[in-house]
Formats: structure tokens, C-alpha cells, sequence
């Protein structure tokens, strides 16, 4: 963790001389940071790690002599915990090339305009306006809990008696919402292939990337899991083992129509917590709709996203479940909603396909009730 007063060291790896020039005068504007240096080139970088030890490094992907993927896989061979954040461009190559490198174990990525340099004033804003925060919350620097009724220790393990539920009827889960974002990729990469594709409920996803992602990510699930994985579009039918991941740049809700059946709504109304799509949204919808019915679920990111929609969820008797501090690449979106008292399970990312299973199948097979698990 960041000493407190202490500047954030922060590396600049891009093989354009402006971009660097760039980069370092909008980060050294801000007093929590210190550029301590920057790199042409992967291979300089990777020397710069080892000599200037900084705390976050911002890599460029195609660079000369050693890409940013070729240095990130020489980096984590001996840091698996420095904070490397991709910068990419909003383009299928570079969509393509931030998914290899989050799998890689980059721990986040921000997308820049194809041709920053060019760029006018409001592009640029934008860029560092989403780089800045990343680079605070991988450090430790992002993440303050409001006073709740949840100690802060406690919520690092999945006892239930860490948290004060609201009182609720133990029935059987009909949907699974689920909001995500820093470390999402891989969080999901691990979570969705672990579901049967039996599962006898619709899964919906909210996870925090930009058009062209979202299509790419949910593309990638589909080709290694055994459950149906597609990215949403408006109409799309809720049915069993079926998951469906938001679009970028999307609202994504569910309606129920006339006869009983559900769909998928989009739309591009005004951005919550700075997202769009946001958890809250689609939070919001599925407890309108499914009532006491929900699972909402939610895992590693940046920021509270997630945390109004969660007291929605439980106000109409529905159950919530949060990734641990532990397994978390950041613990703001689930931390938040664990600190608020609003989770009924605190479980690593390991446990949580398996609590799914169990907690879908309360009510349909003789499953013990819910307020008789622990």
C-alpha cells in the first residue's frame, strides 16, 4: 500500500516521444504523482522496472524491438503485483490485443484516440480524466469506504455473521445479475467456464468496457465455456443457461412482456457512476422485475457501482453476494456494498460459480432454504 503523503512512482512505457512528453506533463499535474522515468520501448522498460522500482506503469502495446505484451510477460515473470496498465486503441486489433493482454496479467487498460497526438482538447481530457483514477485506485490511493455497519476485517471472509441481512423470504433465485469491472476479464474468464450449462437461470453481466470489448470478451467466454455466452442485444430473450454481457456504451435492462417472457432492453440514457452501461441500471431493472427472484453478484472494480442497485435488490427480498478483498484486483465495487451491510456472502472469486449452483438450485430440488446455508 501507498504511504500515505507519499507521491505514486509512476513509469511511462511509449515509443512516441510526444505521447511520452504528453503523458508525463498530465500525470506530474497531479501532486499525488511522480513520473520517476519513461521508456522508448518494452525492452527499456523492462530494465526501468528492475532500476527505478515504480509503483504503477503505464505500457504502450505495439511498440519496436519488444512490444508491450513482450514486456508485460517479461515483467510478471518476477512481479506478478506491480500495476501495469495497457494503453490501447479503440480498434479491433487493439481490442484483441488489451483481452491477450489482461490474460497475460496486466491488471487494467485505458483506451486512447487512434491518433492521441492529433487528438483535440476533449479527447485528451477524456483519456486522462479515465487514466488518472486508475492509476490512484491500483495503488490503494481509490478506495475509501464510507462508516458502516460492517468492521473493516470482517468482510474479508464469507461468515455471515460479518454482515446484518435484511429480512427477507428464503426463495429460489429465477435471474443472476452480475456487475464487474477492474480485473473483470479474467475474473469472468475463470467464473463463467466453471458453469454447467444446464444452469436453470438466465445469467446477465454488466461489465464496465467500451463498444467493440464488450463484443470481443463475451466472444472469448463463449469459446471456453460450456454455457451460452453472447453479447446483448436489444430484444434478446431471457432463457436458462443463457449468459448475456451489456454492451459498451449501453444501458442494459430487462422487461417482462404481456404473456410473462423477458427481454433484454438498451439504451444510452445518461451515464451512472460515470458507466454506461452501470450495474445500478441493470440492478434496478432485474429487481423491478424479478421481485424476491434476484442473485445480484458483485465482483472486482473501481469505484460503487453497484451499491444502489444492491439496496434495490434486497428491498424487494433478494439476495446479494460480493468477491473478496483477497481474490479482488480491486475491492471498490464490493467493498462498497460489503461495507453498507448489504451483502449476505463474502466469497472468493474461487467459490463463487459454485455458490451460484447452489443457491439456483434452492427451490427446485430439494435444496436446503437459503436461510439454512452457512
Amino acid at each position: 500500500m501507498t504511504d500515505i503523503g507519499a507521491k505514486i512512482r509512476v513509469l511511462i512505457v511509449d515509443d512516441s516521444t510526444v505521447v511520452r512528453r504528453f503523458l508525463s506533463n498530465a500525470i506530474a499535474a497531479d501532486p499525488a504523482f511522480e513520473v520517476v522515468g519513461t521508456a522508448a520501448n518494452g525492452q527499456i522498460a523492462v530494465q526501468k522496472v528492475a532500476l527505478l522500482s515504480p509503483q504503477v506503469v503505464t505500457m504502450d502495446i505495439e511498440m519496436p524491438e519488444m512490444s508491450g505484451l513482450e514486456a508485460l510477460a517479461a515483467i510478471r515473470r518476477t512481479n506478478r503485483t506491480l500495476p501495469i496498465i495497457m494503453v490501447s486503441s479503440l480498434t479491433e486489433r487493439g481490442a484483441l490485443a488489451t483481452l491477450e493482454a489482461l490474460s497475460l496479467g496486466a491488471t487494467d487498460y485505458v483506451t486512447k484516440p487512434s491518433a492521441l497526438t492529433a487528438a483535440g482538447d476533449v479527447e485528451k481530457d477524456n483519456f486522462i480524466r479515465d487514466l488518472l483514477p486508475k492509476l490512484k485506485g491500483l495503488t490503494k490511493r481509490g478506495t475509501a469506504f464510507p462508516s458502516a455497519s460492517v468492521a473493516p476485517g470482517a468482510a474479508r471472509t464469507p461468515a455471515r455473521a460479518s454482515v446484518q441481512p435484511l429480512v427477507r423470504r428464503a426463495g429460489r433465485v429465477d435471474i443472476v445479475a452480475i456487475g464487474i469491472s477492474t480485473g473483470g476479464p479474467n475474473a469472468l474468464a475463470d467464473l463463467i467456464p466453471a458453469l454447467p450449462n444446464d444452469l436453470p437461470v438466465p445469467i446477465v453481466i454488466v461489465q464496465h468496457m467500451p463498444p467493440l470489448f464488450t463484443r470481443l470478451l463475451a466472444e472469448r467466454l463463449a469459446s471456453k465455456s460450456v454455457i451460452r455466452v453472447k453479447e446483448g442485444n436489444g430484444g434478446d430473450p431471457l432463457s436458462p443457461g443463457l449468459v448475456i454481457l451489456a454492451p459498451g456504451n449501453f444501458h442494459m435492462a430487462v422487461e417482462r412482456a404481456l404473456g410473462g417472457a423477458c427481454h433484454i432492453v438498451l439504451n444510452q440514457g445518461a451515464l451512472e457512476n460515470s458507466c454506461r452501461p452501470a450495474a445500478d441500471v441493470l440492478f434496478r431493472s432485474v429487481s423491478e422485475t424479478y421481485g424476491a427472484g434476484v442473485l445480484a453478484i458483485v465482483m472486482t472494480g473501481m469505484g460503487q457501482d453497484g451499491l444502489r442497485g444492491c439496496e434495490a435488490v434486497r428491498g424487494r427480498g433478494g439476495q446479494v453476494m460480493v468477491q473478496d478483498e483477497e481474490s479482488s484486483v480491486v475491492w471498490g465495487m464490493p467493498g462498497f456494498v460489503a461495507h453498507a451491510g448489504l451483502a449476505d456472502e463474502v466469497l472468493p472469486l474461487t467459490q463463487i460459480a459454485a455458490a451460484i449452483v447452489r443457491s439456483v438450485r434452492v427451490g427446485r430440488d430439494g435444496a436446503r432454504s437459503v436461510a439454512g446455508r452457512g
